[in-house]
């Protein structure tokens, strides 16, 4: 009788490590292979700049000058364009002239002196304070004269607003150009980024700024990394799918990478 209860005891012993060991193999494979509950939001892309700007110019005139051409890399405030004014030029010259005028005069006035004979002697006594203060005004208003004169003639003259390349140029010296319209794309060639074309708004709301981002540009045939800068607020409609615009920044921009080339980006949530 007690044999037949020990070979019980070892049956049931056998049988709990047997329920236990499938437990305990399956938590241990999970634990040295994490199922990964992490998700993708795939997008079709496009490279292009941080920056763009297509410029133009306020007043219409010939080309005078363009001291620029398409690919050179160019300064915030260096000249893209000169237009022929030279009724601007000259207003400039003739108020630089008037306020040098008119600012001799005023300091004449500093050391002029009024003749007055008091009890039979005769005295040099200072002029009246208001002529020196009309002589300051008259400055104040060839200053503004010429300010005004200068801010007209700049108008004539495009002036780069950031640091870039210029991407096109098209006007040619000698060349009428138009008031209001781009003449010169300006761009920032060494800071390009990717924009989504194609991100529906069924997965707009798992991206998130700051998400990883991985990279694969068609042309290059390599992937790289990246992230999320911004999430545009406001859809496009594109094919009749609404869509959403997301940015991302390359964490280190790749070579040979230029705007336009097509890209697919793999955004985890």
């Amino acid at each position: 009788m007690k044999y037949y209860h020990w070979l019980q005891f070892i049956s049931a012993g056998i049988l709990v490590a047997i329920l236990i060991y499938p437990m305990s193999a399956a938590f241990a494979s999970e634990a040295d292979h994490p199922v990964s509950m992490q998700k993708i939001v795939t997008a079709s892309a496009v490279i292009v700049p941080a920056q763009v700007s297509k410029l133009g110019l306020l007043i219409s005139a010939i080309a005078k000058d363009i001291p620029v051409s398409e690919g050179d890399s160019v300064t915030a405030g260096q000249t893209l364009i000169a237009l022929d004014t030279p009724d601007l030029q000259y207003a400039v010259v003739e108020a630089q002239a008037a306020l040098h005028s008119t600012q001799a005069y005023a300091d004449l006035q500093k050391y002029q002196k009024v003749k007055h004979q008091r009890n039979g002697k005769i005295f040099y006594d200072p002029i009246p304070e208001e002529y020196g203060q009309r002589a300051d005004a008259s400055v104040q208003q060839a200053q503004v004269a010429l300010e005004l004169a200068q801010i007209n003639f700049n108008e004539s003259m495009l002036s780069a607003p950031f640091d870039g390349t210029i991407a096109s140029i098209k006007v040619i010296p000698g060349e009428f150009v138009p008031s209001d319209e781009a003449v010169i794309t300006l761009a920032t060639l060494n800071n390009l980024q990717v924009e989504t074309i194609d991100l529906s708004e069924s997965d707009i709301a798992k991206v998130k700024i700051g998400s990883p981002v991985e990279i694969t540009i068609e042309a290059l045939n390599e992937s790289f990394n990246g992230k999320v800068i911004a999430i545009s607020p406001i859809a496009d409609t594109v094919g009749g799918d609404v869509v959403f615009k997301v940015t991302v920044a390359f964490d280190e921009q790749p070579k040979n990478l230029l705007w336009g080339m097509t890209a697919e980006v793999n955004i985890s949530e």
